[in-house]
């Protein structure tokens, strides 16, 4: 058994301001990591969730990326582009809390 129900990682790479691609912390991404961390505390999932920074997701294009890893969400997880605090709410209480996946926020992977 995995020692947390869902792990989310957010993309925290940063490429120079002129970089073609972006970078997910140019749009904010840092903000929403740590906007993550404290709601995810508040809503008393300290233990079943662990939300973690991670290097470049390869995804910047659509970021700022997540991606949550859980029992049903395995192998390959559900990738989110989360541009804001509200949308990073609803992938806690909808993803997380509730079980569903947020549709309008998932990303649009090639493959």
């Amino acid at each position: 058994m995995p020692p947390f129900q869902h792990h989310i990682f957010f993309c925290t790479n940063e490429r120079s301001a002129d970089d073609p691609k972006g970078s997910c912390v140019q749009r904010g991404a840092t903000a929403l990591h740590a906007h993550a961390k404290e709601a995810c505390f508040k809503a008393g999932l300290k233990g079943a969730v662990r939300v973690n920074k991670a290097g470049c997701l390869d995804t910047c294009a659509q970021g700022p990326a997540a991606v949550v890893y859980g029992e049903k969400d395995l192998p390959s997880g559900v990738w989110y582009a989360l541009n804001t605090k509200e949308d990073v709410d609803d992938v806690i209480q909808q993803h997380l809390i509730g079980g569903n996946v947020v549709e309008r926020l998932r990303m649009k992977l090639k493959g």
